[in-house]
């Protein structure tokens, strides 16, 4: 144990002193200069400058959601973030065309709406009352189609929402994934992606349906086996192998949807990154790359290395290498 707490804390002093390497010049909030202080590895001060460039879809993550800024840009008052207009449209449908100028799609969009609902619970009703098959599904294709008008509303206000910028805006190819796999891929230009996301879901899909149809038919052969005179059951299978198909089917339909989320959130969090690096340089060029010799000063004093009573005797507090900058 006493082993393990030295060594743990010859670690601690190596990594403090290793952080005196990265120098940086970089102001703080108040805008004055801080030379020599130690912010991040070199090329930082080069990133956040690009980070907070000027667009018009700048995003303040400091703050918090807020009712009042929600309701100013849909007034007119405010300029409204892709994220703040989705949220509103989800809540209000048609209220994203209001903010883009598109009064006209507003009626169109609740006469969808509503015809699919009326559709839906009216032939819920002839369903109750005939029980015939048709119109069972023609419920369920009503219900489905004012879902497909409440989603059309949401993915078209993301798609006519207007930016002053050429590159691909990281909250709006998030915003296309998140309503369509593959379309943020599409919007950043990745189109060789979209096989591999829509098809990664459609594979995951399959098996999810595949593992559910099996696990439904064990349950069956468990329950007819039990009842073998009641139910005619003439099957091979017995009740406890049944079950253990069934649990084996259960546990793998679960992880089959498992998969699904993470490829459904994979899918989004590739569009919004590939967004976000869309002006990053990645050419073969090197020159951003400079390599010299430097004398290494500890990150603070009390860090210097077995100097002895401050007399200047045993090891000295600095160290020759090689110092490495990097501008992104």
């Amino acid at each position: 144990m006493r082993r393990l707490i030295v060594t743990l804390l010859l670690l601690t002093v190596v990594c403090l002193s290793a952080s005196a390497q990265f120098r940086s010049t970089r102001n703080d909030v108040s805008g004055r200069s801080n030379v020599g202080t130690v912010t991040g590895p070199p090329g930082a001060e080069d990133a956040n400058a690009q980070a907070q460039r000027d667009t018009s879809v700048a995003t303040d993550t400091t703050q918090g959601f807020s009712l009042r800024k929600l309701f100013r840009g849909y007034a007119g008052r405010d300029t409204l973030t892709p994220g703040y207009m989705l949220l509103g449209t989800a809540i209000v449908p048609g209220a994203a065309q209001l903010y883009n100028r598109d009064w006209w799609k507003v009626p169109i969009i609740y006469a969808g709406m509503g015809a699919g609902i009326y559709g839906g619970i009216y032939f819920n009703r002839q369903y109750q009352h005939t029980g015939e098959d048709k119109y069972k599904y023609l419920r369920l294709a009503s219900y489905a189609a004012a879902g497909a008008f409440y989603w059309g509303q949401m993915l078209d206000g993301a798609i006519c929402y207007k930016t002053s910028i050429k590159a691909p805006v990281p909250a709006k190819s998030t915003i296309y994934s998140l309503l369509l796999p593959g379309l943020g891929q599409a919007n950043n230009g990745d189109y060789w992606k979209i096989p591999i996301w829509t098809g990664g879901l459609l594979a995951c899909g399959y098996f999810c349906h595949f593992n559910d149809m099996q696990y439904k038919r064990f349950r069956w052969i468990t329950q007819m086996d039990r009842n073998t005179e009641e139910t005619g059951y003439i099957g091979q299978i017995t009740a406890s192998q049944a079950e253990a198909y069934r649990d084996k089917y259960r546990r793998w339909r679960d992880y089959s949807i498992l998969a699904t989320v993470l490829v459904y959130a994979l899918n989004v969090i590739d569009a919004h990154v590939f967004a976000y690096m869309a002006d990053f340089d990645v050419n073969d060029n090197i020159a951003w790359m400079e390599v010299q010799p430097a004398i290494i000063q500890p990150i603070t004093p009390q860090y210097t290395a077995f100097s002895s009573g401050g007399s200047g005797s045993g090891f000295s507090n600095t160290a020759v290498g090689l110092n490495l900058q990097l501008t992104f």
